[in-house]
């Protein structure tokens, strides 16, 4: 439940009551300046991506002490820090989408396809079900030598779901392809000794080696978005000084896409129309829920500007509260029934798009995000800010 829903209901009754009684709604003034409201946004995007990279620092610490001793524990302490890892970074997917460097840098595509890339073809990376040689890993013609740069010239070579690197080539390493049926709730279930020397799967010594510079790229990448966003950083000095309407205009667009376009299309549609676990977003470790929810609540931290100590900053909500406090209510109850509806899909991911007990629930998911993208088009309607939805 959103902590600050009946403070904002409250607040918009109280000042359409005020609004009501007044005789001249002209001696109005806006309480919060769109420049708060950018500042407080890259306080947000910064201290979100800070948060992401120092998880992806434990769980690069996880990857090295489980390819250093690979065994049943130690595979499991690398899971549990990738799943924790992607608890902060998946509310930044609300910063795509926006201009910003995480899609474009310099005029040069930005780190996103480096670091959350899906679907991915696994035969690209490693050995599949029904061929022991695939992949880059079992390619060592191809790839002689195991570098992050090789790796990252790699990613999307050949097609776009050639991907080489990044969290989910990660999730595929560690867990491996998921071959249970959606009704048996189970995950991929690679074995640790696919990385012990003498083991399972050939190329024990290659895989060990692609698992751990997939880990230190993530590092990589989240530093360049970090130091892009950095006070004094080159995005967020151009961000602050660029007129208001254009900052805004990128933040809304963002969620908005993501929230009608990206989240309710691409990564929920798109798999309960085929019923294919192979669309969802992280098939391998069953942890889509996850990624469905905090791509949510990333939308709803930027709309309320909340940070992730739950501190408030100002926000497009107070623009649009302040200049249409009904519409500001209306807004509120369409993130209201998003956060439930995307929060009551079943788990795992791929029995919910498959059952037809839980698929009500996922199509009703779809129609609240995209009820929401439209409602955010209609707020920058109200402060004067053009939305787009890509």
């Amino acid at each position: 439940m959103l902590m600050t829903k009946y403070f904002y209901l409250l607040l918009s009754m109280c000042i359409v009551m005020s609004f009501t009684s007044c005789e001249d709604d002209d001696d109005i003034t806006l309480l919060t300046s769109q420049d708060e409201v950018k500042a407080d946004y890259a306080d947000l995007v910064l201290s979100n991506y800070e948060a992401a990279r120092a998880d992806a620092v434990t769980l690069d610490a996880a990857i090295a002490a489980f390819i250093a001793d690979p065994t049943a524990t130690t595979q499991q302490a690398a899971k549990d820090a990738w799943l924790a890892a992607r608890e902060s970074y998946g509310p930044t997917e609300a910063y795509r989408f926006a201009n910003g460097p995480i899609d474009v840098i310099d005029g040069e595509e930005g780190p996103e396809g480096l670091l959350n890339s899906w679907p991915l073809d696994e035969a690209y990376i490693d050995y599949v079900d029904d061929d022991s040689d695939a992949g880059l890993i079992n390619s060592p013609a191809l790839l002689p030598t195991i570098t992050k740069d090789a790796l990252a010239d790699l990613n999307g070579q050949g097609g776009e779901e050639n991907v080489s690197v990044g969290y989910h080539a990660i999730e595929f390493l560690l867990w491996g392809q998921d071959l249970t049926a959606p009704s048996a709730l189970e995950a991929g279930q690679r074995s640790f000794t696919d990385f012990v020397d003498g083991g399972t799967a050939d190329n024990q010594d290659r895989r060990r080696a692609y698992l751990k510079a997939c880990s230190e790229l993530l590092l990589d990448h989240l530093q360049i978005l970090i130091d892009q966003w950095a006070v004094g950083g080159p995005y967020r000095t151009a961000f602050l000084a660029q007129d208001d309407a254009t900052s805004l205009s990128d933040m809304m667009t963002a969620i908005a896409t993501l929230s009608k376009s990206e989240l309710a299309g691409e990564r929920v549609f798109v798999a309960y129309d085929n019923r294919d676990q192979e669309d969802e977003h992280s098939c391998f470790s069953d942890n889509t829920h996850r990624d469905l929810r905090l791509n949510y609540d990333g939308i709803r931290d930027v709309y309320l500007a909340r940070a992730i100590n739950d501190v408030e900053g100002a926000s497009i909500a107070d623009l649009i509260l302040e200049a249409d406090p009904v519409l500001a209510g209306e807004i509120f109850a369409h993130l209201e029934a998003a956060e439930l509806a995307v929060y009551e899909t079943a788990i795992p991911f791929d029995y919910a798009i498959s059952d037809d007990s839980t698929r009500p629930n996922v199509l009703a998911a779809v129609t609240a995000l995209r009820a929401l993208g439209d409602k955010i088009v209609e707020g920058g309607d109200a402060i004067g800010i053009e939305v787009r939805i890509e």
